[in-house]
């Protein structure tokens, strides 16, 4: 297959896999008209509102690698989005990053309200693990038994959580490289790892775990530095957010601390080196590999 085609043949997948998780969140958040609508209406804003859908693709193509169909997959799928999209909710909050925008339209606090934000972040991480549970309807309960405990793992204070609070304890200090790494691994590596684990996990193929764990870590890690190099080249109507706040805020980056060519190395050898985990698995030239190399290019 030619580049161009290789190209081609990865944003039509790309593009099919948005579509279905669209659909399938949209199905499993349904508009309703009850004393909770507010609030329903305040969560299908945020998880529908646009994004990647990265962390339910890492779910899908995992499975798929041990034979688990899309259809069976889904659930978990859909799951990462609704942990995903509570976890921006809250960040937005003005007792967080105090953010009025996300993906180039009013954060979820200020269209609803505060209360109303809070609620409806609580309400998708609960919701997510209500759906994740739907995949045993077809796989071993054990199987997703071990996704919940994954789940609940990169999501709580010694995953995702403990990331954002070395975040808030550390803005405006002076941190080192170390702190700064292990808070990017926790705070954005930390579902990363649960997407692509999950995969394995529904397959029943623990002997792929640390490898994927790897990828995850060294995805997770260029993905957030390219997110610190956009932030001072990037083009805000393409970002739907402002450029320039990391550095307004004080925030901790690779590039504050390293320096602009520094993080583009340091982010193009992370890339390099979750590219070589890809191998591991026996998916060198594949849709994951392109998904990764896409990631870093954002930066073109």
């Amino acid at each position: 297959m030619s580049l161009t085609s290789r190209k081609k043949s990865f944003q039509e997948q790309w593009k099919t896999y948005r579509e279905e998780i669209e659909e399938a969140l949209d199905r499993a958040l349904p508009k309703t008209s009850c004393r909770q609508e507010k609030v329903i209406e305040a969560m299908r804003y945020s998880l529908l509102g646009g994004g990647k859908r990265i962390r339910a693709i890492l779910v899908l193509e995992f499975a798929r690698l041990g034979g688990i169909s899309m259809r069976q997959a889904m659930p978990v799928a859909c799951a990462l989005e609704m942990i995903h999209a509570y976890s921006l909710i809250h960040d937005d909050l003005p007792c967080m990053d105090d953010d009025a925008l996300r993906r180039g339209k009013p954060s979820c606090h200020i269209q609803f309200g505060e209360a109303t934000a809070l609620l409806a972040g609580d309400g998708l991480l609960t919701c997510a693990f209500e759906t994740a549970a739907q995949a045993a309807d077809e796989l071993p309960a054990a199987n997703v038994l071990a996704v919940e405990k994954r789940l609940s793992a990169c999501a709580g204070y010694l995953g995702m959580i403990g990331g954002q609070v070395i975040d808030l304890e550390s803005e405006g200090q002076p941190i080192d490289l170390e702190t700064l790494e292990q808070m990017y691994r926790l705070k954005t590596g930390a579902l990363l790892e649960a997407s692509c684990v999950s995969g394995c996990l529904l397959a029943g193929q623990e002997e792929k775990i640390a490898t994927a764990e790897n990828y995850a870590r060294f995805l997770g890690l260029a993905f957030q530095i390219v997110d610190d190099i956009l932030d001072v080249t990037g083009d805000p109507s393409l970002l739907g957010k402002p450029i320039g706040s990391d550095e307004a805020n004080h925030k901790n980056t690779f590039v504050t601390l390293l320096g602009l060519e520094k993080a583009q190395e340091i982010a193009k050898s992370y890339t390099e080196k979750a590219l070589r985990q890809l191998e591991m698995l026996g998916a060198a030239e594949s849709f994951l590999t392109d998904l990764t190399d896409a990631l870093l290019n954002r930066l073109q």
